[in-house]
């Protein structure tokens, strides 16, 4: 009888945002203080609007309008009681905090099947390469004794956020350029689709050499370690760039 595998994907940063937001609060205390309390009445309508939204997203049961209006509440707030130019050093911080929120189910649902296929097919391709027989309908690897789903959680977007979000920091606290910053957090996209598609092709090879190790413990560890490799290839691929914008500087002059 075929067993059926199911990979996962548990990668989680959520509870880590608030933590990183306080940190960097904290380091730039001294500059925040430094600017000077201008209450400003356009923070009202932005809190009025953030409870109006809030209100709407409870009761139509909109969790992403809901959380969101946290923040827009909170944003309206400062504005009223500290002025529109703290506001606008806090910008960062505060589209951090987008990151403790899971984006909308519609927009999930939407990028998570493209992703699914595309792991799927590269562990397809990773499998027949290696000369492990494998069949393919959509998102299930059908092996000669087993079948692999790749499912909704195995798509890659759970990690791929928490890469974009580490990244984020890594440039606050590691980079000065704005330019490298950005670049830095839009290469965590391929970066973790390859990573991901890896990742699901090592199962599937797990699961027709060496079942025991597709599941469980292992599993999950072998998550991390991919998750890992993902942000030093981050890291090095910032100091690559890096390097070549220095040399390429230095040529000038």
């Amino acid at each position: 009888m075929a067993r059926e595998w199911v990979t996962d994907d548990d990668m989680g940063h959520g509870f880590f945002v608030p933590a990183v937001v306080g940190w960097i609060l904290w380091r730039r205390r001294a500059e925040l203080r430094a600017i000077p309390a201008n209450p400003s009445w356009w923070g009202v309508p932005v809190v009025v609007y953030g409870l109006i939204q809030f209100a709407v997203g409870t009761l139509g049961v909109e969790f992403f309008l809901s959380r969101t209006a946290l923040i827009i509440t909170l944003a309206g707030t400062v504005i009223a009681t500290c002025g529109i130019r703290l506001f606008t050093s806090l910008l960062f911080p505060f589209f951090l905090m987008l990151f403790m929120i899971r984006i909308p189910a519609i927009i999930y649902n939407q990028i998570t099947f493209p992703l699914q296929l595309l792991a799927s097919q590269v562990a397809e391709s990773s499998l027949m390469t290696l000369g492990i027989p494998v069949l393919r309908e959509g998102n299930v690897l059908e092996l000669a004794n087993q079948k692999l789903s790749v499912v909704e959680a195995c798509s890659g977007i759970r990690s791929l956020l928490s890469l974009s979000f580490l990244a984020l920091v890594y440039g606050y606290f590691f980079e000065t350029k704005p330019w490298l910053r950005v670049v830095v957090w839009l290469l965590t996209i391929p970066i973790a689709i390859v990573a991901n598609a890896g990742r699901v092709a090592m199962t599937g090879v797990l699961a027709a050499t060496r079942p025991q190790l597709a599941a469980g413990f292992f599993h999950l560890f072998e998550g991390w370690v991919v998750f890992l490799i993902a942000m030093l290839l981050m890291v090095l691929c910032h100091h690559l760039i890096n390097h070549v914008y220095r040399s390429f500087e230095a040529a000038k002059r």
